[in-house]
């Protein structure tokens, strides 16, 4: 899908593309660095990977590795002496990390972005001023006032920190009135958002670009089983009516243009059950439900990314097949290492392993992609493929 915005960055109108054997700086060393790393080698690219640890994924495929602390402006600005530009993997570092970098080279997305979407507040703030359909919700930020927002707003509801959560991180569900103490109080009695509970009959999630000039291209919408508040397994195509398909691309290429996003963001959505597509969270990078676009489609996310930021065409989004991802958590290393050749048993799997040393439960190490010929069989395909490698 293709959509035209207001473009919001500065460089747009005037600025010549960044080519193929240019250093471009990832903000962050995680999968996310490393994938995106990998695409741009690919394209002719050298990446400088900007990190405050010295042994992440995205080392073993960086022409240069600067560790140093997302605090310290110095070291940020001699980072980024040689870069063309900058974007970032990950949104929990201080936004001023990329405001000292941006001082010295173009970031993208810009910093702003960054600022607004790493707080649920802020975040929330700018979808209902847009207008743009998400769930109920109060900031709350003392007990009393959560005691009055769960008056208003009814239980069941989810009690979230404002700041900092991912992947059920920050966050409790209160079912009844007496646990609200109790939620309050292991949340660290911080600044909260109070949202509805919401009865949906599924999350999708639309990642999509947008480049200097303002087209924004979206993937497919993209559809996300979740275990233990952690996806699990996501597919696409997500075999749902195209009015609600396309009402998710287009809400989540509304939010890319209102933001001024330049570079790859994803867009999180409730699918109600009387097929409304709300809103739930923003991420302005590439996101973990478009690994499979790697196997999937002409262009993978990662690629999008280089190509947004870079200031080149934005790349063919649809699909070559239907294709299933599956997350692998360290809980799959609990009987000892894996076997991993039983991946390669199953026709159009692929493996993704990421380097990290120590499999912890509930850490990402990997995932696994399989293409088939629907929806469904690439579902059970890497199921059965992730079940495989932990069986003894």
């Amino acid at each position: 899908m293709e959509m035209e915005g207001v473009c919001m960055d500065d460089d747009a109108g005037q600025f010549d593309p960044i080519m193929p054997g240019a250093l471009l700086g990832v903000l962050g060393g995680g999968q996310l660095g490393a994938m995106f790393a990998v695409a741009a080698r690919r394209m002719g690219y050298r990446v400088a990977v900007i990190t405050d640890t010295q042994e992440c994924p995205a080392a073993r495929h960086a022409d240069r590795l600067h560790v140093g602390s997302y605090d310290d402006s110095t070291f940020l600005a001699k980072a980024a002496e040689g870069l063309s530009v900058v974007t970032f993997e990950f949104e929990n570092v201080p936004a001023a990390a990329g405001e000292a970098l941006e001082a010295v080279v173009p970031v993208r997305p810009h910093p702003e972005v960054l600022f607004t979407t790493q707080s649920r507040e802020r975040e929330k703030a700018f979808l209902a001023e847009r207008g743009i359909p998400c769930g109920r919700h109060m900031v709350v930020r003392t007990e009393e006032e959560l005691r009055k927002a769960v008056e208003d707003i009814g239980l069941p509801a989810v009690l979230k920190t404002a700041a900092f959560g991912y992947d059920g991180k920050g966050q409790r569900m209160l079912k009844e009135a007496s646990g609200i103490h109790d939620a309050w109080v292991s949340l660290g009695e911080l600044p909260c958002v109070l949202e509805e509970w919401i009865d949906f009959q599924c999350e999708l999630s639309v990642v999509a670009a947008r480049g200097l000039n303002g087209a924004v291209v979206a993937f497919p919408a993209i559809r996300n089983d979740h275990a233990n508040h952690i996806l699990d397994v996501s597919s696409c195509p997500a075999d749902l009516p195209a009015e609600v398909l396309g009402e998710a691309e287009h809400l989540a290429a509304t939010v890319l243009s209102e933001l001024g996003v330049v570079g790859v963001a994803c867009v999180e959505f409730f699918l109600t059950k009387d097929d409304r597509v709300l809103v739930n969270e923003i991420a302005p990078r590439t996101h973990n439900s478009g690994h499979l676009t790697i196997e999937a489609c002409p262009t993978s996310q990662f690629e999008q990314q280089v190509r947004a930021i870079c200031g080149l065409p934005l790349g063919v989004t649809t699909p070559l097949a239907p294709a299933a991802m599956a997350n692998l958590l360290g809980d799959c290393w609990q009987s000892g290492e894996p076997l991993w050749g039983r991946v390669f048993e199953i026709p159009g799997a692929g493996l993704h392993l990421y380097g990290k040393a120590e499999p912890r439960p509930g850490r990402k190490m990997g995932h696994i992609t399989v293409t088939a010929s629907t929806t469904d069989e690439a579902k059970s395909l890497v199921r059965q493929a992730r079940q495989g490698v932990i069986s003894r």
